[in-house]
């Protein structure tokens, strides 16, 4: 049996009772356990945060207040390219943000509303609508009609939305882990992709997308290719992609061409 003391040099040793043989334990072998605080994180400072005198989304009309509603042409160019407005943060810290285009509809956005109202506690939280109410009018014919006779009757509105912009903004005394189970639950039910992304992470995504672009080894790229008309590929190529660099395709995005 061997028994621990301690030495003149301040280490210890191990004295076998039955032989009396001293070996001195390796510093290894020894679990020291440190006393102390426990650190913990230090708080978020919400001072700067101001809660407005209503916090919750607002109703939305279905029908704009029109005193005579006029037809439109289909014009997709609304949904194609990115978004030009409300595509940056004002007021919140968290938003859902489109990673495509599309068409919302008003029972979208009666959706939003309805589930952000409900799970939010508007006492630490408040929201609000980046996007405008259906405007845009969308024609369809009856069942069993026959093929010409002019365009339809206007059947619904809708709000176009482009790839980039903020659908609603978050934000208050609360972490993204307190709100981001409410508006994942709200991106993946519209109808284009979505991402729940915070002020710092969008800001992220913006500077990767500037240092790609301006760290970009290889020399071929769809600018410089379209711009030379090389191979005659003007012909295939139409503005659109010309002034978006063939980044887009319709409503879709392609974040990995540079």
């Amino acid at each position: 049996m061997i028994s621990l003391i301690k030495s003149a040099a301040g280490g210890l040793t191990g004295v076998c009772r039955v032989y009396g043989h001293q070996q001195v334990l390796s510093q290894c072998c020894l679990k020291t356990l440190p006393a102390g605080l426990k650190t913990f994180q230090v708080p978020p400072d919400y001072s700067d945060v101001f809660l407005p005198s209503k916090p919750k989304l607002k109703f939305l009309n279905k029908v704009p207040n029109l005193k005579k509603a006029k037809k439109e042409m289909k014009k997709l160019r609304d949904i194609q390219g990115p978004a030009k407005a409300s595509n940056t943060f004002i007021n919140g810290q968290y938003a859902i943000v489109a990673l495509g285009g599309g068409y919302l509809r008003w029972g979208h956005l009666e959706m939003i509303r309805l589930t952000i109202n409900r799970k939010m506690d508007s006492k630490t939280t408040f929201a609000r609508w980046r996007i405008n109410a259906p405007y845009k009018p969308i024609t369809r014919k009856g069942l069993g009609q026959r093929m010409g006779g002019g365009k339809g009757a206007i059947d619904h509105y809708v709000t176009p939305v482009r790839c980039g912009r903020l659908i609603i903004e978050m934000g208050g005394m609360v972490e993204l882990g307190e709100v981001e189970h409410i508006l994942s639950e709200v991106a993946k039910k519209l109808p284009f992709p979505a991402k729940v992304m915070s002020k710092e992470s969008h800001a992220e995504m913006l500077k990767m997308q500037a240092e790609k672009e301006q760290n970009n080894q290889n020399p071929w790229t769809f600018k410089r290719i379209a711009q030379g008309n090389m191979m005659g590929i003007r012909k295939v190529l139409s503005p659109f992609d010309l002034h978006n660099h063939g980044r887009y395709s319709g409503k879709f995005h392609f974040p990995e061409r540079v």
